[in-house]
């Protein structure tokens, strides 16, 4: 059995191919959040996950919750993963989907951790930098955390890029303990 990771990639890919041909990735990317949000909430998910209700019964809920929001493409995929029994893999989908949407398009998302709120100058600013670092038009989502003292921290996809205080006084204290001995 493939592992759930595996199978949303390859149905990322196969959507994204078809959204590339017919140029609706944006019009799909939206499809695609819809679904995931849907399937995604408590209640649903509970009774999308349940042996005891029918197929047709499923799909009704979908239909009635979903149907008037995303294309009959986009319903085609969700009755073949409910069929298969992968609805719950959608989340996964949409975000294999995005990632492949932001890699065209140049896009990286940042997680930038400060010790103090940014203001929006500031964000502009970090995001220009982390822009010219990579080469990529950078979205840029901020989080507090005061024991970083000052500076920041920035990760991009896998890439890690201290600037804390922190760190660097834990760098100082190394450097100082190395020569003292």
């Amino acid at each position: 059995m493939a592992s759930s990771a595996a199978s949303a990639r390859r149905y990322a890919e196969a959507v994204f191919d078809l959204a590339s041909e017919t140029n609706t990735l944006d019009v799909w990317s939206q499809d695609l959040r819809t679904v995931a949000d849907f399937v995604g909430e408590h209640d649903v998910a509970g009774i999308l996950n349940s042996r005891r209700v029918p197929h047709d019964q499923k799909m009704r809920l979908l239909d009635a919750g979903i149907k008037q929001d995303v294309g009959p493409l986009t319903m085609n995929l969700v009755g073949m993963l409910e069929q298969r029994g992968k609805l719950s893999i959608a989340r996964e989908i949409q975000t294999v989907f995005q990632e492949m949407l932001d890699e065209r398009r140049g896009v990286a998302h940042a997680v930038v951790t400060t010790a103090v709120p940014l203001s929006a100058d500031e964000q502009g600013a970090v995001a220009t930098k982390l822009s010219s670092m990579t080469g990529k038009t950078i979205d840029v989502t901020s989080v507090i955390d005061p024991t970083i003292m000052g500076g920041l921290i920035a990760r991009i996809g896998d890439q890690l890029i201290d600037g804390s205080t922190r760190t660097r006084l834990v760098a100082l204290r190394r450097r100082l303990e190395g020569a003292a001995r």
